[in-house]
């Protein structure tokens, strides 16, 4: 297969995935984040870089963002949205962070394949991705795309979605956005 044909395909594994996730969840997170008084990313590996790549847009729209591990992250409050990109929902590291934001009384938002997970059973908003877990198990939606290609992809649609559907509730736009873009270059 010629590297365009993969391209098309996976293309429609998102397509399909898309298809799949509920606009009942989806919309939860996006209310959670208006209501929220900070708001908190945190993944692991690549879901981790797709947590970051939102916390810059929601930075854009003038929201109070922070990426967990960051030196400028300042502490976690009753109030904040804490929201954890895992495929798993088992990553230690991750379920550690999710038991003492629940222990602090923040909203837990769960990107998942797996609700029933440590990390889903904890949130309060889960989304679930119907999407191939990195160790290839079958959850009904397989990928061509090695490991959690196809999550951590989806990850991403689902911020810049969150992003649209929020810019839409508030009447901006790009170029609102554009006006806090880094300019240091």
């Amino acid at each position: 297969m010629l590297t365009t044909q993969y391209t098309t395909e996976i293309l429609k594994e998102l397509q399909r995935t898309a298809e799949l996730i509920s606009d009942n969840e989806t919309e939860e997170l996006v209310n959670g984040i208006l209501e929220a008084k900070k708001v908190f990313v945190a993944g692991a590996g690549r879901s981790g870089f797709m947590g970051k790549s939102f916390a810059m847009r929601m930075m854009h729209m003038g929201l109070d963002p922070y990426v967990v591990g960051e030196t400028v992250t300042p502490n976690l409050e009753q109030g904040d949205i804490f929201i954890i990109g895992s495929g798993s929902g088992e990553t230690k590291s991750l379920v550690a962070m999710a038991e003492k934001a629940k222990n602090i009384g923040a909203t837990l938002a769960a990107i998942t394949i797996f609700p029933e997970s440590t990390i889903g059973k904890l949130a309060d908003i889960t989304i679930q991705v119907p999407a191939q877990a990195k160790s290839g198990e079958d959850v009904g939606n397989k990928s061509i795309q090695p490991m959690g290609s196809l999550f951590e992809q989806s990850l991403l649609l689902i911020y810049d979605s969150v992003i649209l559907r929020f810019m839409e509730r508030k009447g901006m736009n790009s170029e609102t956005m554009y006006g806090r873009h880094a300019n240091l270059e």
